[in-house]
Formats: structure tokens, C-alpha cells, sequence
């Protein structure tokens, strides 16, 4: 295919799929809105309801690289019609759920479609936009994801006070607007005929769902069946023909360090989305609706700047802007631990630099996470770090939930009096310490690049 058409196929797509991730970002964010609504309703605790988030994550997560993996084999507009579809599905049974139980399997069949929209948000402007310029199309994508994360409070909050929570399954629905063009502008270009390696798969996806139920319930044979079939699943790799991690992606070093750092820094930033509902509920005492309406200012703030963080990438370099969200991260997590039971308004505000920073981090990853991979291996790379920042997320809502639930009787940050708010206040500032390290060993295997642009214009 022509260069020229490529590019202009590049822009009508990128657009395309910015939309489609406003719709499945505010369906995956209004859930944690509505959790002190769904705890109520059926008598469950923090971490009990907590599975509605964790379980859609961890299938989500795993989800992404199946789909990364089916995109290497067949045609993309294919793989991407099946996820949506089954996305449609899972809405619709969601949507008329009356117990918990079916509302968890809501979720988990919304999830095994969902998991498509990052997959596909990960190869495609790896496909269509050359290096230089990548940055600027994962900035429209992020543009796309952070309005998605501005409208999902809000229309969580209209839905809850007009209707009913269930009623936010409906939302995924509308990414069916968007098949007919991605049918219509993708390449029919399939992959090489690689067989999907089910059983290495399953493994993983056991040993993921043991770890989350060791968290949450404390289970020592919960953990040590996440060992064993960890241990399988190492064995798996070396030994499958095809397995489903390739050998080669785990031998890459610089692939394996972003998709580390992707890790760690995903599951403390996981904190901002996931502990802020819980503490203006309990803390503030606020409803689900005035929850949605203060996660609102950040949300846009990182829609605004979305497409400036991506150029960031492209004019001052990846370590420039991941140093710079980071910097914003640790100005958040200080300030939140800080002023915790100060009035919404207050954490309205703090929010922004931490949402923005998180923003500008997932950029800054992926960006450089995309350049370790050689083009055979980019479906399965890029779907392995989506499962990385979902799996970091349902690890560590399991977490929160737990720790929330069991409280705090002590305060580190002297700034803090209220009780109630001690639990946050203490969480808030470990993980800002703890990204401080992530901070630390990026710039060791990265810093160069920054130092040597200093350099140069002093």
C-alpha cells in the first residue's frame, strides 16, 4: 500500500478508535462509581464487591493478549467484529441481571469482548504511524481514553440518580457504531497462521485468578496453586512449539523492563481511580452521583492535554515525558495523603495531577515499549502490556479493597486528624514512596536520553 494512503487511512482510523475508547473507558470506569451502591443492594463488603472490578480486569487483562495474539493470525477487522459483538452480548445480559452472581457474569462476558479495544488501540498506530510520529497517535488515543474517563462519572452519576445502576451495561452498546468503519478503513492484510496456544493461556489465566483469590480471602491453597500453575506455565513456554508468550519477547530485555515498569507504575496509579470513590464515600459521606461529579475536573483536564503529552514524546523524548508525569504523580499522591479530609473541592483539584501524570505515563510506556518490538511480535507485545496494566489493576483493587476494609488505627502523615480518613491517608503516601523507586530505576536505564538533551542545549 501507498505511504500517502496509508497515512490518510492512519488519521480516519486513529479517530475511529479514539471514539470507541471514549465509549469502553466510561464503561469500565463508571463501575467503580457505583460500588458502595452494589455493596448495599446485595450486603457485600469493599473487598467482596471489589470483584466487579477485579474479575472485569483480570479477563480484560488476559482478553488483551488473546486478541493481540489472533490479530498476529487473522485479519484485524475480523478479531475486532468478534469483541465487539461479545462485548454487545455481555451488556445485554448485565443490563437485566437481579443477583450478584449474574451481574459478575455481566461483567466477565463485557470484559471478554472489551478486551479487544486495547488490543486493537495497541497495534494500531504501531501499523500506521511510523516512530516519529507514533506519539502524536497514541496522544489522540489517550485524548480518546481520557474523555472516556470525564464523561464516565458524570453519566454515571445522571444514570444512578434517574434510573438504575444496571443500567450502565448499556453503555459498551454503542461501540457497534464504530464496526462498520473500522470494517470499512482496516487492512484486509491477515497474519501468519500461528496456532493460539490454549493450554499456555489457560495456565496464565489460573494462575492470574489464584493470585487475585489469594488477596482477597487470605487462601493458602489459593496460593499455592498460583505457584504450581505458574511453575506449569514457565515449563510451558520452554518446552510448546508455539507457546503462548513467545520466548523471544521474555529474552528481550528492553521489552521486559518497560513491561515491568508498566506493571508497578499501572498498579499504584490504579490507586487514584479506585481508592477516591471509596474515600469521598466514606470519608465525605457523598453519594455515588456527587462521587462521579468531583473524579469530573481531572478527567478533563487529561482530555485536554492529551494530544500535548503525545507530542511531548515526539519533540523532547519518551524519558522527558515520563519523568514529567511522574513528577505530577508524586505532587498528587503527597497531596492527597496530606489533605485527604479536606473538602471535595480540595481532592477535585488535587486529582488533576495525578490523573494527567498517570496519562502522560501510559503514553510514555507504550511508546517505548512499541519500539522494543519487532514487527512479527507487535499483536502479542503490545496485548502482553495491556494484560500487565489491567492485571496490575485487578491485583491491586483486590488489595485496596482489602486493606480499606480492614482500616487503620494509626496515622503517618501528622496532617491528618480524622479517623476515618487515616486508611487513605497512609495508602496514599507508601505508594507515592513506592513510585519514587519506579522513578529511580527508569532514570538508570533510561535517564541517558534526558541527560543528553540537557547537555546539549546548555
Amino acid at each position: 500500500m501507498d505511504i500517502p494512503v496509508k497515512k490518510r487511512q492512519g488519521e480516519t482510523i486513529i479517530y475511529i478508535l479514539a471514539f470507541t475508547l471514549v465509549i469502553s473507558v466510561m464503561s469500565a470506569t463508571m463501575f467503580n462509581i457505583v460500588l458502595p451502591d452494589i455493596a448495599e443492594q446485595f450486603q457485600l463488603s469493599i473487598v467482596q464487591v471489589s470483584w466487579v472490578t477485579s474479575g472485569y480486569l483480570l479477563v480484560y487483562a488476559i482478553g488483551t493478549v488473546i486478541y493481540g495474539k489472533l490479530a498476529d493470525t487473522f485479519k484485524l477487522k475480523n478479531v475486532l467484529s468478534f469483541g465487539l459483538a461479545l462485548l454487545a452480548l455481555g451488556s445485554m445480559f448485565g443490563l437485566f441481571a437481579g443477583a450478584y452472581w449474574m451481574v459478575l457474569l455481566g461483567r466477565v462476558l463485557q470484559a471478554a469482548g472489551a478486551a479487544v479495544i486495547p488490543a486493537v488501540a495497541s497495534i494500531i498506530p504501531i501499523r500506521y504511524y511510523p516512530e516519529e510520529h507514533r506519539g502524536r497517535a497514541l496522544g489522540i488515543a489517550m485524548t480518546g481514553m481520557s474523555i472516556g474517563s470525564a464523561l464516565g462519572p458524570v453519566v454515571a452519576a445522571l444514570v444512578v440518580s434517574s434510573l438504575h445502576w444496571r443500567w450502565l451495561f448499556f453503555m459498551p452498546v454503542l461501540t457497534l457504531i464504530a464496526l462498520p468503519y473500522y470494517r470499512r478503513f482496516l487492512e484486509d492484510e491477515g497474519g501468519k497462521s500461528d496456532r493460539l496456544d490454549w493450554l499456555g493461556g489457560g495456565l496464565f489465566v489460573g494462575a492470574a485468578a489464584l493470585l487475585l483469590l489469594a488477596i482477597t480471602y487470605e487462601a493458602w491453597i489459593a496460593v499455592m496453586g498460583c505457584f504450581v500453575l505458574f511453575v506449569m506455565f514457565v515449563l510451558r513456554i520452554r518446552c510448546a512449539a508455539e507457546p503462548f508468550v513467545p520466548v523471544g519477547l521474555i529474552r528481550n530485555k528492553g521489552y521486559s523492563i518497560g513491561l515491568t515498569l508498566a506493571f508497578l507504575a499501572t498498579g499504584i496509579g490504579y490507586s487514584l481511580y479506585f481508592l477516591t470513590p471509596q474515600l469521598l464515600n466514606q470519608v465525605h459521606h457523598l453519594d455515588s452521583g456527587m462521587t462521579g461529579y468531583v473524579m469530573v475536573p481531572a478527567a478533563v483536564t487529561a482530555a485536554i492535554l492529551g494530544r500535548r503529552g503525545g507530542r511531548l514524546a515526539d519533540v523532547k523524548g519518551i524519558p522527558f515525558l515520563f519523568v514529567s508525569a511522574s513528577a505530577l504523580l508524586l505532587l498528587c499522591f503527597a497531596f492527597m495523603s496530606s489533605f485527604a479530609e479536606q473538602s471535595p473541592a480540595m481532592i477535585a483539584g488535587l486529582l488533576i495531577f495525578g490523573v494527567v501524570g498517570q496519562s502522560f505515563l501510559y503514553m510514555a510506556l507504550s511508546n517505548q515499549v512499541s519500539r522494543t518490538l519487532p514487527k512479527e511480535q507487535v499483536g502479542v507485545g503490545m496485548g502482553l502490556l495491556a494484560m500487565s496494566n489491567f492485571l496490575a489493576g485487578a491485583v491491586s483493587a483486590s488489595l485496596y479493597g482489602k486493606i480499606v476494609d480492614q482500616g487503620s488505627g494509626i496515622r503517618w502523615n501528622p496532617l491528618i486528624s480524622d479517623p476515618s480518613a487515616f486508611v487513605y491517608s497512609n495508602l496514599y503516601l507508601v505508594l507515592g514512596i513506592m513510585h519514587v523507586f519506579i522513578l529511580l530505576f527508569y532514570w538508570s536505564k533510561f535517564g541517558r536520553a534526558v541527560r543528553d538533551r540537557i547537555t546539549v542545549k546548555s
